[in-house]
Parts: structure tokens; sequence; C-alpha cells
């Protein structure tokens, strides 16, 4: 055999039935792909498992013994059922045969008996049943004790698995695999852990590390697998992003070095009020990067409010200083206009070029391209960028055409990053001749392990600080099924907050016209606008508000909120019409924004002290975080109010008082994390790839992380090619094929 054995096709080993299934369903599709498939968990030889709370619906497997089974005849003694009851202890689960099976299977399914069953969860006259499941006795059978003698003294694997094909199935090709391995004495098989960093960490080798996570006698033997294979994902990924630093570190950028007396000096001469620490600390760091032959990549992160918008536009007014352009990159019109709006706000006079009226002579222009301009407006503003006179340009995917071109883009400031695409990102920074400045910015806290393993060749800076005036935000649960006048307690607040002189936001899931579902905007608005009235609970049919912007826009202005000017914004309004409704909102000139999750990030109406979020639990814990951010942004405190029907021992109601219960983004954003697949975090759900973290995970695991770090930094600066190691340059390229690359470049 030539080259690894663990990239062979798994046809070769076990047969082509079986290996389309695995590849189809499982993305299975060599050798190192199927041992790489682990155990999710491991039942002990005889072990009962819990059967009191499986879910109804889903494919399960489980071990259990047999506790009774009866062979009965129904309509009119033509058909034959067989009834096999299995237990734990803890509760009981019916296996159902019928016809033909049932004969075939009563005399091996006998009372005393345990096995491993499989199948989907139904419920039967109240009872939870497996129909006509798939099953191995792990007892002695027909055979005689082989199959005992097999188990005797072993962990038994449950793998994760599909409809198509069973946990044990899997065991079998992975037992083919093992025994067809250890036959050659694991030839050819390389290690991509460095010999040194082995014996540092007191590691075990690949092949002692798979046949230990597969085929476990003790405890021991899977804790000690399983250090190393998290070791293997953690410093395969961290050698991946300390390429890609040294990389860009080694290519050519223009260094931007603002004066001393110039448009930034002004910008600063002209706030009234003083940077906190840390945004004076974050914009030196900026202004150092952006000083050197090489281009910045930093993270910009921090929590709601505490003022990266800013620390961004000074970034981009030295920039200008230094002779060149900035370009602000917005996922969404409405932000785009917002950051537009807000910048030449606090810019004033400055934000209009020397030679226009009312313009400094130290000013420059600040520009706006969406999608959506006039074709008159469009045609002007790219001839500012092309002719240098805007110094500025905020924009949505608009400015990545073609058509768009720059005198000298010297900065890529992406607000948002998780919403950009790396085919986005790079188009925009090609259009340099030499590679802009990047600076991420996200208003999602991410938690330091995550940003390592997700944005790990970036830099990243980090604003924990609220500038001087924001206001504390209270956060309450209303529940609004146990507690209904909980809710109407929520309108009189939203009265009172108006009558004071203030806002306020109230937020729905969709957005409640004629469209397609598919249309509803927001995370996971697809399923809560098709499940939305089949999630509803009966008896409150008529007490619960409707989960619609238009409809609870319509029931509010002709109910609890009568006789206030509110308003509805939402992703679908023509550009013109959300510029307006911001406006007038910003304007003080409505009362309350019935709204979706289109004023999640960006919108500053410090004004707006109170937000009511209609059925909170249908939204992500990061994503509350992130709308609750809308209030209290001005010297008035802030008040959010999460409405829901989620039941008060429900997982949905636990997310809702965790939110209530800090406001500390980075702790909220390790609680949204563990409820989320690795995969989700590194973006591979969105690629349609397997997640390249299957033992690792990024907050329980953040030491490693953090030592992996270490050793790849060392590893790449003494061998940048890895000539020195092929095996590890090997398992980097089929860890990280071409779609996990770009999802890495996304950072």
């Amino acid at each position: 055999m030539t080259g690894n054995p663990l990239d062979e096709p798994l046809r070769k080993l076990v047969g082509d039935r079986t290996a389309k299934v695995l590849g189809e369903h499982l993305d299975l599709h060599t050798t190192g792909d199927l041992l790489h498939h682990y155990p999710r968990r491991y039942a002990e030889r005889g072990e009962l498992t819990r059967l009191a709370d499986l879910p109804v619906d889903e494919y399960v497997t489980v071990v259990a013994q047999i506790a009774k089974a009866d062979k009965r005849t129904y309509g009119g003694g033509s058909g034959v059922r067989l009834e096999v009851v299995v237990t734990d202890g803890s509760g009981s689960l019916t296996l159902v045969f019928f016809s033909k099976a049932a004969h075939a299977h009563a005399h091996r399914l006998l009372p005393g008996r345990r096995g491993m069953f499989s199948g989907k969860v139904s419920v039967f006259n109240r009872t939870r049943q497996l129909a006509h499941p798939d099953y191995q006795l792990l007892d002695a059978d027909d055979d005689g004790r082989q199959a005992a003698d097999d188990f005797a003294g072993r962990r038994i694997p449950l793998y994760p698995a599909c409809k198509q094909i069973t946990s044990w199935k899997i065991a079998q090709a992975v037992e083919t695999a093992l025994n067809s391995l250890e036959a050659t004495g694991w030839a050819g098989v390389g290690d991509p852990l460095p010999a040194q960093l082995r014996a540092d960490r007191g590691l075990v080798g690949l092949p002692e590390a798979l046949e230990k996570v597969h085929r476990p006698r003790t405890k021991a033997d899977e804790e000690t697998a399983k250090k190393r294979l998290r070791w293997d994902e953690a410093f395969v990924l961290q050698v991946a992003l300390a390429r890609r630093r040294a990389a860009e570190s080694a290519l050519p950028a223009v260094p931007r070095r603002p004066g001393g007396d110039g448009l930034l000096a002004a910008f600063d001469a002209k706030l009234p009020f003083t940077l906190t620490e840390g945004q004076q600390a974050v914009s030196a760091e900026i202004f150092a990067d952006l000083a050197t032959d090489h281009p910045m990549h930093r993270l910009l992160q921090g929590e709601v409010g505490s003022g990266k918008t800013l620390v961004a536009l000074r970034a981009m007014l030295g920039v200008v200083d230094a002779g060149g352009q900035a370009a602000m990159l917005a996922p969404t019109e409405v932000l785009a206009q917002q950051h537009h709006r807000s910048i030449t706000e606090m810019m004033g006079e400055l934000a209009e070029s020397a030679g226009m009226l009312g313009g400094s002579e130290l000013g420059t222009k600040v520009v706006l391209l969406t999608g959506s301009m006039g074709t008159a407006a469009r045609r002007q503003a790219l001839l500012d960028l092309v002719t240098g006179e805007a110094g500025i340009v905020i924009g949505t995917h608009a400015l990545i055409e073609d058509k768009v071109k720059f005198h000298d883009l010297g900065l890529v400031v992406v607000d948002e990053q998780h919403r950009f695409g790396v085919e986005q990102r790079d188009a925009l920074r090609a259009k340099a001749p030499k590679p802009p400045h990047l600076l991420v910015m996200t208003a999602t806290p991410i938690p330091r392990t995550v940003a390592m393993t997700v944005f790990g060749d970036l830099e990243t800076s980090v604003l924990d600080q609220l500038p001087a005036g924001r206001s504390p935000i209270a956060t309450h649960v209303v529940p609004a099924a146990e507690k209904p006048h909980f809710l109407s307690r929520a309108w009189e607040r939203v009265r009172e907050e108006v009558e004071a002189g203030h806002q306020a936001y109230v937020v729905c899931p969709r957005i409640g016209d004629d469209e397609e579902p598919a249309q509803a905007e927001g995370k996971g608005a697809k399923k809560t606008a098709r499940t939305a009235k089949a999630d509803k609970p009966a008896e409150d049919a008529e007490r619960r508000p409707p989960l619609a912007v238009l409809e609870v826009a319509e029931q509010l202005a002709a109910g609890p909120l009568r006789g206030l000017r509110v308003e509805v914004l939402h992703g679908r309004l023509a550009p013109d019409a959300k510029d307006d409704v911001m406006r007038r909102f910003a304007a003080a000139e409505l009362d309350v924004l019935v709204a979706t999750t289109v004023i999640e990030v960006g919108v500053n109406v410090p004004n707006a002290t109170v937000m009511v979020i209609m059925d909170a639990d249908r939204f992500g814990v990061s994503q509350l975080h992130q709308l609750r951010g809308r209030v209290g942004r001005g010297s008035a405190a802030g008040l959010c109010l999460l409405v829901s029907e989620a039941h008060e021992a429900s997982p949905a109601r636990g997310r809702l008082d965790a939110v209530a219960g800090t406001l500390d983004g980075f702790e909220l954003s390790e609680i949204d994390l563990q409820q989320r697949r690795e995969g989700d975090v590194l973006g591979q759900a969105q690629s349609g790839s397997r997640s390249s973290l299957r033992m690792l995970t990024v907050i329980g695991d953040r030491d490693i992380i953090d030592e992996a770090r270490q050793e790849a930094v060392a590893v790449v600066g003494a061998d940048p090619e890895l000539a020195r190691h092929p095996d590890l340059r090997s398992a980097l390229e089929s860890l990280l094929d071409a779609d996990r690359e770009r999802y890495l470049d996304k950072g």
C-alpha cells in the first residue's frame, strides 16, 4: 500500500454499498474520516441506559434489558404482533414487530437478555415505542457465547448514526478499519503532532489514540485518547492560523501615519466628551498597526454601546490625514444609512471637503453607497471615490461591485464580520494596489478562546468599558401565558415612558405580510414563521399577542397604545421608506417603533428607553443582548422586557432568565455557545461541510487551545513551509479542505 492508508476510499474497506451510505448520510469518505467519527458516548457491558426521557420523533440507540415479550394476534386472528418491553429501572420502552417479523424475532428477544436497540421513537396509547427496530443482542445468542466474549471487559461505543445506518454497523466498519491497519502495523500512518510536542505534553501516538477512542477498556483509555485527539484538532487549526498570520505579515502595505494637526486632531477637538481609557488604549493599538509597512489585521470587539464606531471613525480619519481613503462595509442598508448619518453628525463641517460651502479646510467628503441609490447620486458617489474627493465611504455590498474604483484605498472597516463571506471582503481589499489595512468590528462579544479559534489570524482588541453617561439596562422576563396581567403592565410601562418624553421599541420575530414565511427576517425566523401558530397553545389563542410586526402594530395602535404615534420598520420596506421611518424616530416624531431585528445593530436613538421583545424565546441569547443594547443609550435608564409563553421550567425560559440576570455580553456569549454546535462556531454549518472540530470544544478546552496556539507559533516560526513536518502538512491539507480554508479566511 502506498501513501497514507487513512486517505484510502472507504469503498475499498467496506464495499460500495456501505461506503455510499456513509458518504451520503454522514459525509464519511475515507478511512481517516471513519476513524475520526468518534463515539458520542460509551455504554458499559450490561449498562442500562435511561429510558424515562427519550425524545419523541428522534432516532435513538439504547442499551436495555428485555423485561417481557408477548406475541398477540389481532384482526380476528389474521395478524400477529410481537410486543417486547425493555427497561432500565427508570422507565420502559416497547418494541413492536408485526406479521413475519413478529415470528422471526420472537425466539431471540427473550426476557432477561440485554441488547442495543435502534429506531425512531413514537408514541402509541401513551407509551413510547420503537416499531421494527434494528437490534443487536449483547449476551450469548444462538451462535454460542462469542458475542459475549467479544464484548467482555470492553466499553461499548455508541456512534452518531442516522436512519440509514445504525451505530453498531458503524462500529463494525470501524472494527474492519482498525483490524486492517493493525495487520500492517499501522504502516504509512503518519503523526501530525511533532514527536517533541508529544513527549513534552505526555500525549500518546495517533495509532494508540485511535485504538483507544474506539476500543476503550477503561475510562482512563477513553480520556487518554480524547486528550490526544483534542490536541490534534487544536494544534492543526492553530498551525493554519499561524501560517496565515505569517503570510499576511509578509505582505507589503502603505504605512498610514496621521499628522499632528490634521483632520483627526480637529475631530478630537470637537468631541464634547473624553474618550474612555479603553477607547484610548485600543486606538493606540490601531494607530501603531497603521504605521507599519504590512497590513493591519485587527478584530475590534466589545459590549453593545462601548463606542466601537467612534474608535473606527478615528482610525478612518487618521488614514485620510495620511492621504488615503477609508471604506466601511455594513451588512444592511439600514445600518449603512445609520452609520452614515451618525458619522456625518459627529464630524459636522468636517464631513464636507474644503471646497464645499460650509466645509472645513481640513474636511473630507463622507459618501454613502448602497444598491438602492438613485442613478445621479450613485454616479456622483462613484466620481467622488475615484477622484479622491471623498475620503470616507460607507456602504453595503454595493461597494464591492467592479465599477467602484478608489483613488487610494488605505483602510477597510468591516462591521458585523459574520455577515460577510471571504469573497466579499477580499473583493473590497483587492481595490487597492497594495493590501489595505483591515479592521473587523463585531458587536457580539466573543469568548477569548472562540476569538482565538475563529479569528485566530487577527489581533484582538476588546472594549469592555461603557462611555460616561450610558445608563444601566434593567431586563425582566414577562411570562405572558402564566401571568397575562404582567403583559398588560408592560404596555402601561411603555405609555409611562412615552408620557415622560421617551420612546420605545417593540420587536417581533417576523414581518407578517402575505409573503412566504421564508422571507421572514432574523436568526431562526424561517422556523419562527412556519411554526409560530403551531407552537401557540390553544388555550392562549385569543389572549396571546400576535407574533408579527404588522399585526402587533395594528393591535397596539388600536388597543393598549391607542393615541401614541406607532410606526413599523422591517426589511421589505422600500429603502427610502426605511430611512424616513428611522429619521422620524430619531427626531422623536414617533413614539413607538414596531420592528423586526433590522434594528439589532447600529441603530442609535438615545431617547429610546424601553424595548419589548415579543416571543423572546425565539431569539438567540446573543441576539437578545444585541437588541436590548438599543435602549439605555442616553442619560435615562433603559428597560428591556422579554415577553414569552415558555414554561417556567423550560430551557427556553432558562435562556431568558440568563439574559435578564446579567449585562455581561461575554458571559452570555459563552451560554449561547454552549447551546450551539461547534460547527456553527467555525462557520461550517453554513458551508455544508462537517465541522473540523469533533472532539475539541472551544469553551471547555480553552487551556488546550491556548497551549496549542503557543506551540503552533513556535513550529511555524521555525519552519514556515512545514518542510520538516510532512505529516503535519498532510493533516493540514486533509483537515482544512478548500471550503474550510475559505471559512477560516473569513477571520
